[in-house]
């Protein structure tokens, strides 16, 4: 069980009893207290925030007009959000940032994560590759580099990492913000550390960030508290963040640096990073729908697909324009993270894992189909062109035609929709 499903499990129990009581509210403290504790959040950090709620819920009254149940549920969720640190909101202007953490974080493509979000808002930005331990971490970063149209810089083959900063800083002076990236280990040791204080001396950074993994439980505390004594992080990335059950740990990690969560990695694109909100993020672990991020997210994979405004206001459904449509949904990320905008966030995972295949294979067979074939489905009633469809595509015959059968489906819903005048006003009412 993740720490969203536990949180919405607690709070459930909470409104549906029948009476809420003192009893009550313990009950739900300590299954509250076993959630928070299995995501591997800080013991002392679970009993503060426990007993607060518990403080609160039987000490206060609620407001006139609000029912007690509904403020002892809001009473946890600012509770929550105060547990999960402040809102950030990133400074545009010049800066250098230091990257650092342990092996398998993610944090080169963080880095270049951080680089196309500043220079996507009007600052150009650089790499800088001081990873001189892991083997080929210069080619990786380099590659980012390419992908997210930043600049980059590296010595390869070079050993002293501290000098590759020095000579990235004069490569890259004409660049608003540098992002330097350091290398990690699997445990942080005095070869680390020592590196870590001579790269931060020769490059001199603005924000010192640690990125933590979402799974990494209950050691990224003791890690950060170390990162935080060699060099003095100034806040945290959480990578990872779309599917651990130990997301706790690097919350906690934040806590442990005395430093904020600042961005959360939430994919694997490198559009996905976003700064940290934690009323958003306590809303989605409770399953309250962002549609905010939806929306960013749809217009975002409309920008990257190079549709235009009419390819999404579809008039007439075809294979045609069924298939500009997939490619746009195939630019929005994992099913799972938009089942999670819209609030449908305990979806099963064997139900998704199934619905990401079928797209898949959706895309794979119209791939295979003509222009005549996509612009009109009846031709093929015809079997010979089920078969090649079938062929060119690696499905079998029968995939196709319960591929055609759905389609069918599809068409009609969209025609009653597109012909309902009333449907379409609530609709648009709903939009804006």
């Amino acid at each position: 069980m993740d720490l969203g499903e536990g949180l919405r499990k607690a709070i459930a129990r909470l409104t549906n009893a029948t009476i809420i009581d003192a009893k009550t509210i313990r009950e739900f403290n300590k299954e509250l207290q076993k959630t928070l504790l299995g995501a591997d959040v800080e013991v002392q950090l679970v009993f503060a925030l426990t007993s607060k709620i518990e403080e609160k819920a039987l000490r206060s009254k609620p407001p006139k007009g609000v029912s007690q149940r509904d403020y002892i549920t809001n009473i946890v969720y600012e509770e929550l959000t105060t547990l999960m640190g402040k809102a950030y909101v990133p400074e545009l202007r010049s800066k250098r940032i230091l990257l650092a953490g342990l092996y398998g974080s993610g944090k080169t493509t963080t880095a270049a994560k951080l680089a196309k979000f500043y220079q996507d808002r009007g600052l150009s930005a650089g790499l800088i590759c001081c990873d001189v331990s892991r083997p080929a971490a210069y080619q990786q970063l380099e590659t980012l580099a390419k992908q997210a149209n930043v600049s980059f810089f590296g010595i390869e083959g070079e050993k002293n990492a501290a000098k590759i900063a020095k000579e990235g800083l004069k490569a890259l002076k004409d660049k608003k913000v540098i992002i330097c990236d350091t290398s990690g280990r699997s445990a942080l040791d005095h070869e680390l550390v020592g590196e870590l204080i001579d790269v931060n001396k020769a490059f001199s950074p603005d924000e010192k960030m640690l990125v933590v993994s979402a799974d990494m439980g209950q050691v990224a505390g003791r890690q950060a508290r170390e990162f935080g004594k060699a060099i003095g992080i100034t806040g945290v990335i959480l990578t990872k963040s779309d599917g651990s059950a130990k997301g706790g740990g690097a919350l906690s990690a934040a806590s442990a640096a005395n430093a904020n969560v600042l961005f959360l990695g939430t994919g694997e694109k490198l559009v996905d990073l976003r700064p940290f909100d934690p009323a958003k993020y306590v809303e989605n672990l409770l399953g309250v729908p962002d549609i905010e991020a939806l929306t960013e997210t749809v217009k975002k994979a409309v920008e990257e697909s190079g549709m235009k405004q009419e390819d999404v206001e579809v008039e007439e459904l075809n294979f045609d324009t069924f298939y500009t449509q997939l490619k746009a949904m195939g630019k929005m990320g994992p099913l799972k993270n938009l089942f999670g905008m819209v609030g449908a966030v305990d979806v099963p995972k064997d139900m998704v894992e199934h619905g990401e295949e079928r797209l898949k294979r959706f895309h794979s067979i119209i791939s295979s189909m003509t222009k005549e074939e996509r612009k009109n489905e009846r031709l093929l009633h015809d079997p010979n062109r089920i078969l090649r469809i079938a062929k060119g595509s690696g499905t079998s015959e029968r995939e196709v035609r319960e591929m055609l059968s759905e389609f069918n489906k599809m068409k009609k819903l969209f025609n009653t929709f597109k012909n309902d005048r009333s449907f379409k006003k609530r609709f648009s009412g709903m939009i804006k």
